[in-house]
């Protein structure tokens, strides 16, 4: 199936079309005030007991309100049940009741990554899947588990599809762990093509992720990796939760900012038609990157 969203009469609308032809699926009904936005904060690759980063960025939270994403890798070393009391739970875990995570592969370190599913709930979604959606103000946001099949016919990239058909919205981000772009240690991963393709025929505006510990924002990109400033995906990179920090290896395509000696979250406030981001650093750090930009029309 090919998810393609077009405008009539004025109105955006989506058609999911198939072998036996198209569907139109209805818009969803008006966001709240443009003025006033929903926000989305967080950050990657966080908790680890008898380092000070992590409660560095939960003091960040503290003081800004909103949803908080977690793009994976949430406790180290391996997700455990023990290390989810210990390591995450006294710094982000403050905020377990406003947040929705996404799982990364140290958190399936632990068999079925239940050390995570069992900590955060209902909030993680279904143990057996570990992807789910929820609108945000106007916004529609998708958390993916990059750690389980993702090829173009698995059923998490065909619920996806039938997901972003049923939610029409203006604007629409998702998130996950593993980066199909990066300059970091781990580099590009041609295994999240498929899942940008989704995106991408969808008119998702924006992906966050993490594994690689840095902050990186890219150009709107195809899932090929080429430019595109009409369709193209924003990625930004931000496994910069708590772990310890790496260099950058090459540079990928399109990489617009780059910064590897700074912890801190990604506050992204979401309006009915655009979207602002802002990286912000942990207390004595002077690292920040921000800007905005309008959702696909």
């Amino acid at each position: 199936m090919t998810l393609w969203r077009v405008r009539r009469s004025g109105m955006l609308m989506a058609l999911l079309c198939g072998a036996s032809g198209c569907e139109t699926i209805q818009p969803t009904a008006p966001g709240p005030d443009p003025d006033t936005p929903a926000v989305l904060v967080g950050a990657g690759d966080i908790a680890v007991c008898g380092s000070d980063a992590d409660e560095a960025t939960a003091l960040l939270l503290d003081t800004i309100a909103g949803t908080v994403f977690t793009t994976g890798d949430n406790a180290y070393e391996d997700g455990t049940a023990q290390e989810f009391t210990d390591c995450y739970h006294p710094t982000w875990g403050r905020h377990r009741s406003r947040t929705s995570p996404s799982p990364g592969n140290h958190d399936y370190h632990t068999a079925g990554a239940s050390g995570y599913y069992d900590y955060f709930g209902a909030s993680a979604g279904d143990p057996a899947q570990g992807y789910y959606s929820f609108d945000l103000g106007a916004w529609h946001i998708v958390a993916i588990n990059s750690n389980i099949d993702l090829s173009a016919s698995s059923p998490q990239l065909q619920w996806l599809a039938a997901d972003l058909a049923a939610n029409p919205t203006v604007c629409a981000a998702v998130y996950w762990h593993h980066p199909r772009f990066s300059s970091g240690m781990h580099g590009n991963d041609a295994g999240m093509q498929a899942l940008w393709q989704v995106l991408y025929d969808a008119g998702v505006d924006l992906v966050v992720n993490g594994h690689d510990h840095d902050y990186e924002r890219f150009g709107p990109q195809t899932p090929t990796g080429a430019l595109d400033t009409q369709r193209g995906v924003r990625e930004f990179v931000v496994g910069t939760g708590g772990r310890s920090l790496r260099n950058f290896a090459t540079v990928a395509a399109n990489s617009e900012v780059r910064n590897s000696d700074t912890h801190g979250v990604l506050k992204l406030s979401l309006y009915a038609s655009r979207y602002e981001w802002e990286f912000v650093p942990v207390a004595g750090q002077t690292f920040r990157d921000s800007g905005s930009t309008n959702c696909h029309q």
